[in-house]
C-alpha cells in the first residue's frame, strides 16, 4: 500500500505558500460549522514510520484550527494486550473519545501495539490476524454510531528516515528529538513495513479507508494531509443516516407460533419462608465474601448485570450482594436515561468507562442491554441499529473475559401480576412513591413487546463466556438467595480454572 509514497512527492514552497491561507480558512470554517451541527465526531489516527512527519502534522491541525475543541492524545506503548490491571486492551482509547462536534487526534492508537507486537514475533500470526479482526469491528461500530475516522499513515523509505534523524540529531536544535530508540526501531524498519502493510490492507475499509501520505516534503506532507482533513470534517457535518442493513447481524427471527415467550415458560410458585430465607442468606453472603477474596482471583475481576422488568427486585437483590462485600471494591451504577455528555457518545462508551480493575467488582442495575430493550421498544434508536447492537454486545463482554473479568448476568423474571401488585403496593406506601412513575404503568401496557425483546436479547447474547442467568422473582426471598447460589457457582468455577 505504500508504492505511492515512494514516488517522492514534493511541493515548491510558493505553492505552498499560495495554498495554505486558503486552506486554514477552510479548516476553521468546518470546524465551527461541525461544532454548530454536532451530529458527529471526527477522530483522526496518525500512524506511520518514525521521521515521516507524525508529530508535526497533529501539532499543524492544532495550530490551524481552534485547539479549544480538538483532543490530541498520545499513548505509550505496553506490552501484551492488557491495560491498567486487566481492563481490556480497548479500555484506554474509549476514556478519550471525543464528542459529537469535536475532533479527536490519536498517537499510539490501536494500531501501534498490534503492529510493534507482530513486527517483533511475527510467529504470533494468530493473534495478530484476531486483533485485527477486533480492530475492524471496533472501527465499524464507530462508523455504524456515526464517528467519521480519518486513517492517515505517514510513510517514508528507509533511506529517508535515516536521512532524516542524521539531519535532526546534526541541529542542536533539534537533537532532542532524536533517542537511541529511534536508531534501534530502524534496524527493524523492514519487519514494521510488512506487518503494517498486512494491517492496513486489512483494515481499510469503505466506511473507514487508509489514506497514505508521502511524509519526505513536509509542504506536500501538510497540504495533503490538511485536504484530507477538510474533506473529513465536511462529511461530518452531515447528519449520520443509518445504514438500511447491519453489515453483521441475522434478520429479526420470527415470533414463536404458539405466541409463548420465553419467560412464559418459567416456574413462578417457588417460595421460601422467612426464616429459611435468613438462614440461607447468612450462608451464601459468607460464601461470597470468602470467594471474592480467593487468591486465585487476584487477576480478575467481576462485572454483575441485573435486567428485568420494573418492580422485578433488582435493587433489593443488589443490595443483598453488596452486604457480603468490601465496600473499598465495588461500586453500583444505576443505568438510568443517557444525559446530554452520553447522548454525544457511541452508545457503550458510558459502561467502558466503568469497567473495574481487577479485584474490583462492578454491579450495573441496567445496563447496555437497554439497546436491544428500551431503546428498541420505545423507538429510541434505529431497527438496524439495535440489530447490530447484539453482535456488538458480544465482543463487548468478550474482551471483558479476555482481560480477566468474570459477567455475570441476571435477569430477574416476575409475572405481570405480580408486577401490578407492586405497582399498587409502591403507590400506597408513602416512602416507596418516588420507586412508581408514569412510566413505569406506560412500559406495563407494552408488555408483549418488551417479553418479545428479551426473548432475542437472551437467545442472542447468552454465550458461554457470559451466559444469562433467568431468576423468576414473583417471591423476592427465594429470588435473592437464588441469585447469591449462581453467583457462588460462577466464582467457584473460576476458582477451580484458575487452580
Amino acid at each position: 500500500m505504500f508504492e505511492s509514497a515512494e514516488i517522492g512527492h514534493t511541493m515548491d514552497r510558493k505553492a505552498y505558500k499560495n495554498a495554505e491561507p486558503a486552506l486554514r480558512e477552510a479548516l476553521l470554517q468546518a470546524q465551527f460549522k461541525l461544532l454548530e451541527a454536532g451530529h458527529r465526531a471526527v477522530v483522526v489516527l496518525i500512524n506511520g514510520v518514525d521521521g515521516a512527519g507524525k508529530g508535526e502534522t497533529a501539532n499543524l491541525f492544532n495550530e490551524w484550527m481552534d485547539p479549544r475543541h480538538i483532543r490530541t492524545e498520545a499513548f505509550a506503548a505496553r506490552p501484551g494486550d492488557q491495560a491498567d490491571n486487566g481492563r481490556p486492551a480497548m479500555w484506554r482509547f474509549w476514556q478519550v473519545l471525543p464528542p459529537k462536534g469535536h475532533v479527536g487526534i490519536l498517537f499510539g492508537n490501536w494500531y501501534t501495539d498490534p503492529i510493534v507486537q507482530h513486527a517483533m514475533e511475527p510467529d504470533k500470526k494468530g493473534r495478530f490476524q484476531a486483533r485485527l479482526e477486533e480492530i475492524r469491528a471496533f472501527e465499524r461500530m464507530l462508523t455504524d454510531e456515526g464517528v467519521i475516522l480519518l486513517k492517515l499513515w505517514f510513510h517514508m523509505s528507509r533511506d529517508g528516515v535515516r536521512n532524516r534523524l542524521k539531519a535532526l540529531e546534526k541541529d542542536p536544535k533539534t537533537a532532542w528529538r532524536v533517542t537511541p530508540a529511534d536508531w534501534e526501531r530502524l534496524e527493524h524498519y523492514s519487519a514494521f513495513v510488512q506487518s503494517s502493510s498486512k494491517a492496513l490492507r486489512k483494515t481499510s475499509t469503505g466506511d473507514a479507508p487508509w489514506l497514505v501520505i508521502d511524509g519526505s516534503d513536509p509542504a506536500y506532507r501538510s497540504i495533503t494531509a490538511g485536504q484530507h482533513l477538510l474533506a473529513a470534517l465536511q462529511l461530518g457535518t452531515q447528519p449520520a443516516a443509518d445504514a438500511p442493513t447491519s453489515h453483521h447481524a441475522a434478520p429479526q427471527a420470527p415470533p414463536p407460533l404458539d405466541g409463548r415467550s420465553l419467560l412464559d415458560s418459567f416456574d413462578y410458585h417457588r417460595t421460601l419462608v422467612r426464616k429459611d430465607y435468613r438462614d440461607q442468606l447468612e450462608l451464601l453472603q459468607g460464601r461470597l465474601n470468602g470467594l471474592l477474596r480467593a487468591p486465585e482471583l487476584k487477576k480478575r475481576s467481576l462485572v454483575l448485570v441485573f435486567e428485568g422488568m420494573d418492580a422485578a427486585g433488582k435493587g433489593s437483590t443488589i443490595r443483598r450482594i453488596t452486604q457480603a462485600m468490601d465496600a473499598r471494591h465495588y461500586r453500583v451504577v444505576p443505568v438510568a436515561a443517557p444525559n446530554e455528555a452520553e447522548r454525544a457518545q457511541p452508545y457503550l462508551w458510558r459502561f467502558w468507562r466503568y469497567l473495574p480493575r481487577w479485584q474490583h467488582t462492578i454491579i450495573f442495575d441496567r445496563s447496555w442491554y437497554g439497546r436491544v430493550l428500551v431503546e428498541r421498544v420505545e423507538g429510541f434508536c434505529s431497527e438496524s441499529a439495535w440489530i447490530r447492537a447484539y453482535d456488538e454486545i458480544n465482543a463487548f463482554e468478550e474482551q471483558q473475559t479476555e482481560a480477566g473479568a468474570l459477567v455475570v448476568k441476571f435477569w430477574l423474571a416476575i409475572t405481570p401480576e405480580e408486577q401490578l401488585k407492586r405497582f399498587e403496593a409502591r403507590q400506597a406506601t408513602p416512602h416507596k412513591l418516588y420507586k412508581i412513575t408514569p412510566d413505569d404503568w406506560r412500559n406495563r401496557d407494552k408488555w408483549p413487546l418488551y417479553a418479545r425483546a428479551v426473548d432475542d436479547m437472551i437467545d442472542r447474547t447468552s454465550t458461554d463466556i457470559a451466559p444469562w442467568h433467568i431468576v423468576a422473582s414473583d417471591c423476592k426471598l427465594w429470588s435473592r438467595v437464588e441469585v447469591l447460589r449462581l453467583l457462588c457457582e460462577r466464582l467457584e468455577a473460576a476458582v477451580q480454572h484458575r487452580a
